[in-house]
């Protein structure tokens, strides 16, 4: 395997008031290409803050984060949503669906900011809907979809720009434990068809699907380890 992401040193810091409040504490992470990673860890421990540094949503404070050997802390805004957006599929716990837009029309957007033409957007959003099962709920709103079908749009629009990498932050929190497992079996999927993916969660039996554990501890990183 090629490496693909390294943190180095990485800390992240937010101020709240006149204090400041330390998320990360020099944090040291090697991810190679098509690993299927868990980041776990109590409340507060950082787990989300290493999530939207991982997904370029967020810098560090210091440190370098390198991706594809390109440190990302040097890149600018505009640079960072080019990646973000051909790189990174983003799978969230409350779905993060526009409320008016069709299924179709979420599993779209993506495309639209990649610059993609109408009918390529449509041909490619029909296909990764077929794909995650809602060919017969293509131009359903979110709240004509269940929970599990909310999620398979939210899966489909991070799929649809074919990112290597998936990120997914609690993706199973809102659903019901044999929904939750159909998430979990889609993202298996992808990861035995290539696709990095990392996975936070507090839950172990949702952890097992990955092959590798990172446990996070006040900002450090208690536990690191093959499962």
């Amino acid at each position: 395997m090629s490496g693909l992401i390294k943190l180095a040193g990485v800390t992240k810091d937010y101020k709240l008031g006149k204090t400041l409040v330390p998320a990360l504490r020099g944090i040291d992470l090697t991810i190679d290409k098509a690993e299927y990673i868990s980041i776990m860890g109590p409340s507060g421990s950082g787990k989300s803050t290493m999530l939207n540094i991982l997904g370029m949503l967020d810098t560090p404070t210091s440190g370098s984060y390198f991706f594809r050997g390109t440190d990302v802390t040097e890149l600018s805004d505009s640079q960072l949503a080019t990646a973000r957006n051909r790189e990174v599929g983003f799978v969230f716990q409350t779905f993060n669906l526009l409320p008016r837009a069709t299924a179709l029309g979420n599993v779209e957007l993506p495309l639209i900011y990649s610059g993609a033409g109408r009918k390529e957007r449509k041909e490619r959003a029909k296909q990764v809907l077929e794909m995650v099962g809602l060919a017969d709920r293509m131009n359903h709103r979110p709240n004509e979809l269940s929970g599990g079908q909310r999620q398979r749009v939210a899966m489909a629009r991070a799929l649809v720009t074919n990112p290597g990498i998936i990120l997914a932050d609690e993706p199973t929190g809102n659903l019901d434990s044999k929904t939750g497992e159909e998430i979990m079996s889609l993202l298996d999927e992808l990861w035995e068809k290539g696709n990095t993916i990392i996975l936070v969660t507090h839950e172990g039996f949702i952890a097992k699907h990955a092959k590798r554990r990172v446990e996070l501890l006040d900002g450090h990183i208690s536990l690191d380890t093959k499962v």
